[in-house]
Parts: C-alpha cells; structure tokens; sequence
C-alpha cells in the first residue's frame, strides 16, 4: 500500500557519529548514522525496520562502517518455525512465568534489573558498562514508542525478571532489546522470550520477527542463528527502493 510522502519521511535531523571501537569485532571501526525522529509513525516505523534500521527511543539508526559489511540482519519467518528440542525445554521451564504487555514504562525495577543484568555482563563477558539513569532509560526505550512500541514483563510471581522490548510492524516484530536477572540464568529467559515473540506475531497474523544485527563469528549473537528458517537482507536500502530478503544458510 502506498503512503503519502510525509508519513514515510517525518521531519528529522540527520547526523552520523565519528569512528568508535567494534564491539563486535576486534580491530574494527563502527560509524553509525542516525536519523532523529520525535514524530515518527507505525508506517515509517515499518518500513525502515524492513530495511535493516534499527530504533533506539526517537533515534532511528543503521551501520555506514568504511570497508567492513559485517552487520547482516536477519529474521526469523514465523508460520515456518518449528521450536528445537532445547528450545522446548526453556517453553517448560517457564510453566510458572509469566508475562505483561503494555507500553513501556520507567520504574526502580526497570533500572534496578538494566544495572544488574549489565554489571553482570560486564564480569562474564567483558561488555562496557556503566549504570543507566532513569532519564538515559527513558530516552533509550520508552520515548518514541508512540502507538508501536511495547514491552514485555516476565515475572516469577511478583517479582520481574525480564523485559522484552519490541515494536509491532506492519508485517512482524522488530526485536529491540532483552534483559533479564542472572540469577534467573536457568529459566533461559533470553531463548524463551524469542519463542513467545513469536506466539505473540503468530496471534496477530504477523509474517517475521525482525532479530536486527548478526556478525558472522560474534558470540553475542550466535542464539539468532538457532531460530529458523530465517531470511537475511541485502544492505540497507533506501526507503524508496524496496529490500531484497533471500533465505539465510548460513552464508553471508
């Protein structure tokens, strides 16, 4: 369906950042282009995310790294998955789970659980750290969710263990960010999360979960790779030349 010019091109500021460290691959430069949108639209929204964008608050985003071509994105094609035997083992650890959808909020939860999961991380695998403030929080995921964006709260009993930040597309679920509670490790809420995006775009008839940025050798990312068939895009086009998905292999 077409769209009129303005919904597909909100008013924006356009800026690109200098050269930091990959932390994706060692070595490596990353320079990332950004489009500022306060006004942004479901319809936008969708058709950027189809094209390899990603959305951080009102901050649309994309790699232009000089002589690297390594973030791929991918997506898994809901009505063809089929969960692996591992992955029906985290369906049955979290009998007792359960799950809120709503938009997305900022409480001591939220940033008590952000703080823990990444001070985690930065001990197990090294990740950059620093605590977020309420305000960062809110810029970085509740801004701009307009009538899109929403999270999902897993709890175990009364207290939250995940949240599942993602936006709704014209035709799937675009996979923003997960967190969780490392002392929750063995429900493999991460895996588990996944699976229930994908019952939540099979009960909205939606086609794909968009998984954003995979890096061929990335250990942070290996967990996309098991949830297939999926399909991987050419670059990122433009909004005016339509996306070529082709079935993932394995190959890049």
């Amino acid at each position: 369906m077409k769209r009129e010019k303005s919904i597909l091109n909100p008013s924006s500021t356009d800026f690109c950042t200098l050269d930091y460290d990959c932390a994706y691959l060692k070595g490596n430069s990353v320079r990332m282009h950004y489009r500022y949108i306060p006004n942004s639209n479901r319809y936008f929204n969708s058709a950027v995310i189809e094209r390899g964008w990603r959305r951080f608050g009102n901050y649309y985003f994309y790699p232009i790294c000089k002589d690297c071509n390594e973030c791929k994105s991918l997506r898994v094609d809901v009505k063809n998955f089929k969960p692996s035997k591992s992955q029906r083992k985290a369906i049955n650890r979290n009998k007792d789970t359960k799950i809120v959808v709503q938009k997305p909020t900022v409480t001591s939860e939220h940033i008590k659980l952000y703080n823990k999961y990444h001070e985690w991380k930065a001990a197990k695998d090294g990740w950059k750290s620093k605590d977020i403030s309420p305000s960062e929080y809110y810029e970085n995921f509740a801004e701009g969710a307009f009538d899109f964006g929403k999270e999902a709260l897993y709890y175990i009993g009364d207290k939250l263990v995940g949240v599942d930040l993602l936006d709704i597309t014209e035709d799937g679920i675009s996979s923003i960010y997960f967190y969780y509670d490392p002392d929750y490790t063995r429900l493999s809420l991460g895996v588990y999360s996944l699976i229930k995006q994908i019952d939540f775009a099979n009960l909205l008839g939606k086609e794909w979960i968009y998984l954003g940025y995979w890096v061929d050798g990335c250990k942070s990312f290996e967990y996309k790779t098991n949830f297939k068939p999926l399909d991987i895009l050419d670059g990122f086009p433009h909004i005016d030349n339509s996306p070529i998905w082709r079935e993932f292999k394995g190959d890049i």
